[in-house]
Order: structure tokens, then sequence, then C-alpha cells
């Protein structure tokens, strides 16, 4: 049998586009919010990129986790179902009320 050649290859400092798990980040706020907002300084950019952070990780379901958020939510049986919409109506989170 030959020997196997497998090389470690850290990423280089400041390259996310050699790191997977933050390239597929990257990708997906630029797909879900950038790309739809207009940003008129940094300021304003920061607070969409907060408000887009407590969406992603509070009310996006994600096929990872069995469609659901990272922080868990409660299973709401009764009650009318009522949008909340998020970033200016982009997205939406549905609750029961």
């Amino acid at each position: 049998m030959g020997s196997v050649c497998i090389r470690d290859r850290p990423t280089a400092f400041r390259s996310p586009w050699q790191n997977g798990h933050a390239e597929r980040l990257i990708g997906s706020v630029r797909r879900e919010c950038a790309d739809h907002l207009i940003a008129f300084n940094a300021a304003h950019l920061r607070r969409i990129l907060a408000r887009h952070a407590i969406y992603y990780n509070e009310a996006r379901t994600h096929v990872s986790l069995a469609k659901d958020a990272p922080c868990v939510r409660l299973i709401e049986r009764f009650g009318d179902v009522v949008a909340h919409p998020i970033l200016s109506g982009l997205h939406h989170r549905y609750a029961r009320i």
C-alpha cells in the first residue's frame, strides 16, 4: 500500500473564503439581508445586521436543526396566527396570539 499524503492547510489570517462555515454565514447574510436593503452609513448597517442576527438566531428555521431555530421556541397550539414584520417587512415571524 502506498502512503497517503495528507497536509494540514490552516486558513490564512483574515481570509473567510477559506473557512467554509464563515463563508456560508456571510453568503446567507448577503442573500437574506444585505442584497435587499440599503444602508445609509456604517451605524445603519450595524443596526440592520444586529436585527438580522436576532432574526437568524431566534426566528429563522434551520434545516440542520430539524427546522427549528437555534434559540428553541415553545410550541404554540392555540390562537390566531399573526405575522410580525422583521427588518421593515423583509422577513416575518409567525406566532399565535
